[in-house]
């Protein structure tokens, strides 16, 4: 089975989870900080707090906004119910916006009409989360003016987008986001094997965050209720969660971090490759923006919508690993109770009813992509 996705661990990486076990610090040590320092380095954005999965490292994102019961959050109709999800752990509403069914990215426009009903209306969202669906960022320059304008903070889900540019500057910078938040699934661009991150713009923001990931903890007198009775002591002054990750996923980010560049231009050249070789095919691709530069997490094709099924069986039976990305989150059976249906975002319910998505990772050769295209343009045939 040719994967549609998977890690890359090399020697390296080995090692340094081997140093780090004969360390002294297997959790909350100093690789932690190190690797936070790394990343936000990279991105060139003040901070960046790392905890234990991206719907975690969501959640606080969003505590951090002071998202709460009676707000409301807006997200992509096409995304992992995490995306949606961290609105409702924080005691809020969330509602979607649809796509553009070009980029398969959140709808500029349509976001743009929604805030303007919404203002009338009265209900406004607090929060508003597009995603860098399959790496490449939304029209997030236009999304910042209508932060501003109606007041919103906006934090990106790029969980796919590690390595990825919008505007000249890395995904993660907070040149137009307020908060980036970033995966490290083993499927993404690297891996701390599970592990998420929020990228920040001011350190009273970082401090809340890693406050957050520790149960609501402070050892600061300065932040005390009261003077501190000593060393050992500390205060509870929220609540927060235990969203700690470890120094052994830290060690393996770090080491996973060097190789990035490498990551996303093997990735970019077998996305380009793909392009070429599905030119003349009829199928149906994702246009990028011009601002835009992809980190390729996802490569997805769309085929005709009655023949999906088929393809899809076709394409595993032949050993190709296949995915869908995805079954859009108001139709879910747990957003449905909430009241959502079929036919609220046309545009992302019609994406999913197309989509496939091939395999792509840094590790796969030309052969085997040649096996995967061989197959796909076998399956379209047979399924006509």
């Amino acid at each position: 089975m040719i994967p549609y996705g998977r890690q890359h661990i090399d020697e390296a990486d080995i090692q340094a989870v081997v140093d780090t076990l004969r360390s002294d610090w297997l959790t909350q040590g100093p690789a932690i900080e190190r690797f936070e320092r790394a990343v936000a380095q990279r991105c060139g954005v003040a901070d960046a707090v790392f905890v234990c999965n991206a719907t975690a490292a969501l959640h606080i994102a969003c505590l951090a906004a002071g998202l709460g019961p009676g707000d409301r959050l807006w997200t992509s109709a096409n995304t992992f119910v995490a995306s949606a999800n961290c609105a409702l752990y924080c005691g809020a509403d969330v509602d979607f916006v649809d796509i553009d069914p070009g980029t398969l990215n959140m709808s500029l426009p349509a976001l743009r009409e929604k805030l303007e009903r919404a203002q009338r209306q009265g209900a406004l969202p607090k929060v508003v989360v597009p995603v860098a669906f399959a790496g490449q960022s939304c029209d997030l320059r236009g999304m910042r003016a209508l932060a501003d304008e109606y007041g919103f903070t906006l934090i990106e889900d790029a969980s796919h987008a590690i390595g990825a540019r919008y505007a000249g500057e890395p995904v993660g910078s907070n040149a137009f986001a307020d908060m980036t938040v970033f995966s490290f699934h083993p499927v993404k661009i690297i891996t701390t094997g599970e592990g998420g991150m929020v990228l920040v713009r001011d350190a009273a923001t970082a401090e809340h965050l890693r406050r957050l990931r520790s149960h609501g903890i402070t050892r600061d007198p300065a932040a005390m209720q009261g003077p501190s009775e000593g060393g050992w002591y500390y205060q509870q002054i929220e609540l927060g969660f235990n969203y700690r990750a470890t120094d052994l996923q830290a060690a393996l980010g770090l080491s996973q971090l060097a190789k990035l560049e490498g990551f996303v231009e093997r990735r970019r050249q077998l996305a380009e490759r793909y392009s070429c070789l599905l030119a003349e095919a009829g199928i149906g691709l994702p246009q990028p923006q011009a601002l835009a530069e992809s980190a390729w997490h996802l490569y997805v094709v769309q085929v005709p919508a009655p023949r999906r099924r088929a393809i899809f069986d076709a394409l595993r039976a032949a050993g190709i690993g296949v995915n869908v990305h995805y079954h859009p989150v108001h139709l879910q059976p747990w957003y449905r109770r909430l009241g959502f249906a079929e036919g609220d975002f046309p545009q992302a319910e019609a994406c999913y009813q197309r989509s496939i998505s091939l395999p792509l990772y840094a590790d796969l050769t030309d052969a085997a992509q040649d096996q995967v295209v061989a197959a796909l343009l076998g399956a379209l045939e047979h399924a006509a």
